[in-house]
């Protein structure tokens, strides 16, 4: 899993995705002579930091965020949240400033009838605005992998390996997801317009809970805070029904992803939530087991297929 620990130890919070998206654009550069079918690219300053792949005569895409959640310093080293990252004191950042790099550990400052601080321990006052994310820890065994991040570079991973056999489709790699959407309308807009693309599949990670259990396959999520069109929802599970590939099905009440800002543009596109679900959500510690990633690879390259 040389590739997916290269992804996570990649800088990339949302609204700070240009390494991340050069690393991804080198890495198809190097790689997709090997793939089976060459795509058409479209990635450049009018598309930002994200990257859109057009394999053959596309009928559904793939979306995958490449942001993360992380931190802003604000005033006096005190951290401001981008997305919703899990606290915990003592937690381990890393950035860099116009001063260096910078390796801290966050403080949490309980206050009584006010919310807590968070704050950097750093010998200095860092840069305002700097940005810092968890530090690099990639983790792996015989079953699982465990590392910051697997939220959504596994997401990343299982596209790129997608990517490979691909032969009709897109696969979209958008940025902001995880501190409120910013471009899935846009690409999505582009994918209508230009290919008249009206599915999509989202390739994301989800969690475990007591109904949704690591080791026993990819998840279809049903709903989160938001619906998929229960005609398009139900020709999924079917599929993967006919496919033997072991999948569970979820059922939430809350979080969101890329599906909800399709749902909430302006076009008529169908979307489903599949991937995945890690513990220890948010954290420095996400976890997945092998089994449930290798079933999501197998699960994309079926429904590519046939959708």
């Amino acid at each position: 899993m040389k590739l997916l620990k290269q992804l996570t130890a990649i800088q990339g919070a949302s609204s700070d995705e240009s390494k991340i998206a050069k690393f991804i654009l080198t890495y198809i550069d190097k790689n997709k002579a090997d793939w089976k079918v060459q795509p058409t690219i479209y990635a450049g300053d009018q598309f930002q930091d994200n990257i859109i792949l057009v394999f053959g005569k596309p009928r559904t895409a793939i979306y995958a965020h490449i942001d993360t959640i992380g931190f802003s310093v604000s005033y006096d080293n005190q951290l401001v949240k981008i997305g919703g990252p899990d606290i915990e004191d003592g937690m381990q950042l890393v950035g860099s400033d116009s001063q260096g790099k910078i390796e801290t550990e966050l403080m949490l400052i309980e206050q009584e009838n006010a919310r807590p601080i968070y704050k950097c321990v750093f010998p200095r006052t860092i840069d305002r605005g700097t940005i810092l994310t968890y530090k690099p820890n990639f983790r792996e065994t015989d079953t699982t992998v465990q590392s910051p991040y697997l939220d959504n570079r596994l997401g990343v991973w299982s596209a790129l390996r997608i990517a490979e056999t691909l032969e009709n489709g897109a696969i979209v790699f958008g940025t902001y997801e995880e501190h409120g959407g910013n471009s899935v309308g846009f690409c999505a807009k582009f994918l209508f317009d230009i290919y008249n693309v009206r599915q999509a599949l989202i390739s994301d990670i989800t969690w475990v809970t007591d109904h949704v259990q690591p080791g026993h396959g990819v998840a279809i999520s049903m709903r989160d805070s938001m619906l998929p069109r229960r005609t398009y929802l139900n020709k999924i599970i079917d599929l993967a029904k006919k496919s033997k590939i072991d999948f569970q099905l979820e059922v939430e009440s809350a979080g969101g992803s890329d599906g909800s800002s399709l749902q909430k543009s302006d076009l008529l596109i169908d979307w489903c939530f599949i991937g995945a679900a890690e513990d220890n959500v948010h954290t420095p510690n996400e976890i997945v087991a092998k089994y449930d990633i290798m079933s999501m690879v197998e699960l994309y390259r079926y429904l590519m297929r046939k959708l």
